[in-house]
């Protein structure tokens, strides 16, 4: 067989499958909605937290650049959401925009100085501006409400026909349908030639240099990118829980990401939405039954990351993944 016929047949079974993937996905959120009317809060949580590790695995994952600064973003995105809808307009798709924007934009500040450096100089950089940010938020006590959080604002209906209700309804959906077009977009972006010359200089970056490929506008772009996107996920969270406390710029959640990021496996999408799911599922019921105790079973599985490297359960979905492509390639 040629090699461009047999190219364009890879590329044709890739597309197809993906498409294969994007219904699968619709049919388990429907499936989620049905048999677990009373886990959508948890399942909304997933959905939001899915969209900042999966902004996170682009800075470390895709690029190499290891980060414990990543809520910077997330609260940047959650302040402003809240702030537009308390001031501005109550409008969650115009408030989206805004926490977006606002993630982006202090990635890009921040980013400028950041990715100038590498290594540990880079994760200690990267908290300290975290640092700065919540030291600021509860400093401004008038804007922010400081320790109390930002509260007193309300979010009108979605499209004007769905009202944010107390059993989530409008918050799961809203947050499930955000969480799949951000993987969309986001496996757009890295399978695009962009998205493979960072990969590139996370694995050499010497020999991109040599190629002509400018190392430092690619970071600063792939960092603004990442930061768009947990910008999208503070502002989710802003809107679904209408109040944003001074946790969503801490450390710990920074560091809660990355250890989901590294349950699910770096470098891929789909094991960021895996180790988030694994982490907050056994931190839901591990925690119920023993509240003091369920960080040892976290503990556990990232004792076995050591024995898989690219994640606890993307490892197996992936094989599964490439086996099904495999089927598809056959029956063409």
């Amino acid at each position: 067989m040629p090699i461009a016929s047999y190219s364009l047949g890879a590329g044709a079974n890739r597309a197809r499958f993906a498409w294969l993937g994007y219904v699968l996905a619709l049919v388990v959120m429907f499936a989620l909605y049905w048999f677990l009317p009373g886990s959508l809060l948890m399942l909304t949580h997933i959905a939001i937290m899915a969209i900042l590790v999966m902004s996170l695995d682009l800075v470390t994952g895709y690029a190499g650049l290891p980060t414990l600064g990543h809520a910077a973003m997330f609260g940047m995105g959650a302040y402003s959401a809240g702030l537009f809808a308390k001031h501005f307009s109550p409008d969650p798709l115009l408030g989206l925009l805004v926490g977006a924007g606002s993630g982006a934009l202090i990635a890009f500040i921040s980013g400028l100085f950041l990715v100038r450096y590498q290594g540990l100089a880079f994760l200690m950089l990267t908290i300290a501006v975290t640092l700065i940010l919540q030291s600021l938020a509860n400093s401004f006590q008038g804007i922010t409400g400081g320790d109390n959080g930002l509260t007193g604002y309300d979010i009108s209906p979605l499209l004007g026909q769905f009202n944010f209700d107390m059993f989530g309804v409008t918050g799961y959906w809203y947050s499930m349908i955000a969480m799949l077009v951000c993987y969309a977009v986001l496996r757009r972006i890295m399978r695009s030639p962009f998205g493979l010359c960072c990969v590139g200089i996370r694995e050499n970056r010497e020999r991109m240099a040599a190629n002509g490929t400018r190392i430092y506008p690619h970071l600063v772009r792939l960092y603004v990118i990442a930061g768009f996107f947990a910008g999208v996920a503070g502002a989710l969270s802003a809107q679904v829980t209408q109040v944003v406390s001074l946790d969503s710029l801490g450390f710990e959640l920074s560091a809660e990401a990355l250890v989901m990021l590294v349950l699910g496996g770096l470098g891929t999408l789909n094991g960021a939405i895996i180790g988030t799911t694994l982490y907050s599922v056994i931190h839901h019921y591990a925690a119920t039954a023993n509240p003091f105790h369920w960080l040892f079973v976290i503990g556990g599985l990232l004792m076995l990351v050591v024995f898989l490297p690219k994640g606890i359960l993307n490892r197996f979905m992936n094989r599964i993944g490439r086996n099904v492509l495999s089927l598809i390639g056959r029956g063409t």
